[in-house]
């Protein structure tokens, strides 16, 4: 009886996101967006990486708008990259500009992604 229960129990990986969601960046999102190009994976994420250090340039001014702003467009370009611990923080930026946790939030959460990058750059 012990063997029918173990057979038809739940698998074991069925914990939520897979190891590559757990990364700065999800390669499998990345993969798919860039058909598997290489070269064009690295490209994009060197722009990815621009934009982002030029997105917190624009939060630094403290203006609600412009943090605003640069938070929507670096929930985007995230999402489209496969930064989803950016994008997540970006948008938590979005909703509450004044909030200097979410402002701290996606400032680490942009030097992880940067940091993961290098290392794939080299």
């Amino acid at each position: 009886m012990a063997a029918v229960s173990i057979a038809f129990a739940a698998p074991d990986n069925c914990k939520g996101q897979a190891p590559s969601q757990l990364r700065p960046i999800d390669l499998v999102h990345l993969a798919n967006q860039t058909m598997g190009d290489k070269a064009l994976e690295l490209e994009v994420l060197q722009m990815f990486a621009r934009q982002a250090r030029s997105c917190l340039h624009e939060m630094s001014t403290g203006d609600a708008m412009a943090v605003a702003a640069a938070a929507h467009k670096l929930k985007g370009a995230a999402g489209a990259v496969g930064a989803f611990k950016v994008r997540d923080a970006a948008e938590m930026l979005e909703s509450n500009c004044g909030d200097a946790a979410a402002m701290a939030g996606v400032g680490v959460a942009v030097i992880e992604a940067e940091n993961f990058i290098l290392k794939l750059c080299r």
